[in-house]
């Protein structure tokens, strides 16, 4: 999946912070895209104005006909994300139970398994319960990973922020 697209559905999952959009933008032009608004927007710095970046973001999408998926599928994508970055070990399985949003979606039986596995945790599970609820949560990924047709698309790195 190209990165742009990718950042689509990260940005209507509500994984991406504005800050993060001007270096997306940088990066997509590397890749071969172009267009009035995605150099500005490259051209910002980091801390700019969230909503000017954000409207940046957005026309850039609309200038380079990449369309914001809908928010169910951006949910499973991000589901699906979470997953694939756990088996890959990518990500720890606190940090996936932390990476869940309101934004995620199940529609699948194996996308509603690994969701129910991953929302069991919290940071006040017991130490013994830990190690069980880990190889539940991968045996969940794994299977999400094998069966699902969303295929791993770009990943939600550990360092998401709300």
């Amino acid at each position: 999946m190209d990165r742009l697209q990718g950042s689509a559905w990260q940005y209507v999952a509500e994984v991406l912070r504005p800050e993060d959009l001007p270096m997306i933008a940088a990066h997509a032009l590397v890749d071969g895209h172009d267009s009035p608004a995605l150099r500005e927007l490259a051209g910002l710095p980091c801390r700019s104005d969230a909503t000017e970046v954000r409207e940046l973001y957005l026309q850039a999408l609309s200038e380079l006909d990449v369309p914001l998926p809908d928010e169910e599928t951006a949910g499973r994508r991000l589901l699906v994300s979470l997953a694939f970055s756990l088996v890959q070990g990518e990500l720890s399985p606190k940090e996936v139970g932390d990476g869940l949003s309101m934004a995620v979606t199940a529609r699948t039986q194996e996308e509603t398994q690994f969701l129910s596995v991953a929302a069991e945790y919290s940071e006040w599970i017991e130490p013994d319960d830990l190690p069980a609820w880990e190889r539940e949560l991968q045996a969940a990924a794994q299977l999400l990973a094998a069966s699902t047709e969303l295929g791993p698309g770009t990943h939600v790195s550990a360092s998401r922020h709300d």
